[in-house]
């Protein structure tokens, strides 16, 4: 099959959802990927952050294999192994207490407002289940999570939409006590607003809400879904802004590029959810969570220390580079948002980069940076390489 004939199969048979890079991707390794002509691209989106320890990584693929030739699925009625041992590693890397597993952000979130909903009702009651977010937040596509997302963008089409929500200013407490009320159960945020252009929260406004929290006993909700899992250079965001959250979710990056979330809560919320009253059929999938294993094993401290220091090549090479359509850089980690100036847009910028073998994401009016965790120092060479050449040309 060649490229045209590809597009031509999509667009005959799938709903045509996604405003699709006229770009096919046929197979990779590393950060490397290949199309079906055998072009090369350097790889700095991941897969939108999900494939953080690469592409045909070896250690993953056997975790997968010999997971996939054991038992592939079998329900959560019964007990199986790679749950509970990933459970374990989540809890004892994160000091949180207790998992639950989903298959994707939305779902990990949509658990996260039912726990604190159910803590707030089994300890007060009805009418006090209104979650607080920030404005320009995401937190995923059905419609109780886009209800919670605080950018009006999205907030059409699917009317009505689920109640419950208010939105404050990021970075201000004023703006979180004004949305307060009687009826307020949790705030829940993105410490770096990844879809909302890469922009990390100011940290005394985080521990100043986090005091909030505590004073008024709401649940503090953090949405790790792409800061999570080693992408901003530990294994959890919140472990940097040195808070203690009562529920975090995370998905993307912890299975390697296999469908995998969940939530994992701290001591106080261990128990809210109780026999029947949140569950899924393929949540905490064996081979998903054999696959979350070999990541979060590939993912150890030194490799996160790596992390860090990726990401710091990355941004002052960037910054360095004078480039008059780019401004500065921003983000922790591996998760980089650039700032784009001169009248460019942040989309061409990508369609030019792309053209030329190096594959990049758009977030808010910014380019948008999510390299696989364990990209090498010659690729990102390369990519900096394509990068410069391309837009010292724009």
């Amino acid at each position: 099959m060649n490229h045209q004939a590809l597009v031509e199969l999509d667009h005959q048979y799938t709903m045509q959802t996604y405003g699709r890079f006229d770009i096919d991707i046929d197979r990779g390794r590393g950060a490397t990927l290949y199309d079906l002509a055998g072009k090369e691209y350097i790889d700095f989106t991941s897969g939108i952050g999900v494939c953080s320890v690469g592409y045909a990584n070896p250690k993953w693929v056997e975790a997968v294999s010999a997971q996939a030739a054991r038992l592939g699925h079998i329900s959560n009625l019964f007990y199986s192994r790679p749950y509970a041992e990933l459970a374990r590693t989540l809890c004892r890397r994160s000091g949180l207490a207790a998992a639950f597993f989903a298959n994707s952000g939305a779902e990990a979130n949509e658990g996260m407002i039912k726990l604190a909903r159910k803590y707030s009702f089994d300890k007060y009651g009805k009418g006090r289940g209104t979650v607080i977010t920030l404005r320009n937040s995401f937190h995923g596509r059905t419609i109780t999570t886009l209800a919670a997302t605080g950018q009006d963008v999205f907030h059409n089409y699917f009317f009505p939409f689920t109640d419950g929500f208010r939105h404050a200013d990021a970075g201000s407490l004023d703006s979180v006590q004004a949305a307060a009320g009687h009826d307020v159960c949790a705030v829940m945020l993105e410490l770096i607003q990844g879809e909302g252009g890469v922009l990390p929260m100011d940290r005394d406004f985080v521990h100043a809400l986090a005091e909030l929290c505590a004073e008024r006993d709401w649940l503090l909700l953090v949405d790790e879904v792409q800061t999570g899992v080693g992408r901003t250079g530990t294994l959890f965001a919140f472990q940097q802004y040195e808070v203690e959250p009562d529920v975090v979710s995370f998905a993307k990056g912890i299975a390697g590029g296999l469908p995998f979330g969940g939530i994992l809560a701290g001591q106080r919320c261990r128990d809210v959810l109780t026999p029947g009253t949140h569950a899924t059929t393929f949540g905490g999938n064996p081979v998903c969570a054999a696959a979350a294993q070999a990541v979060l094993e590939i993912l150890d401290e030194e490799a996160l220390t790596l992390v860090a220091e990726k990401g710091d090549y990355l941004r002052a090479r960037i910054e360095g580079m004078g480039l008059d359509c780019l401004g500065a850089t921003r983000g922790l980690g591996l998760m980089i948002g650039v700032e784009v100036r001169g009248g460019h847009t942040n989309r061409a910028l990508a369609a030019k980069l792309m053209e030329n073998g190096l594959l990049v994401l758009t977030a808010g009016q910014a380019l948008r940076l999510l390299p696989p965790l364990t990209i090498t120092k010659e690729e990102m060479d390369k990519g900096l390489a394509i990068l410069e050449q391309t837009l010292r040309a724009v």
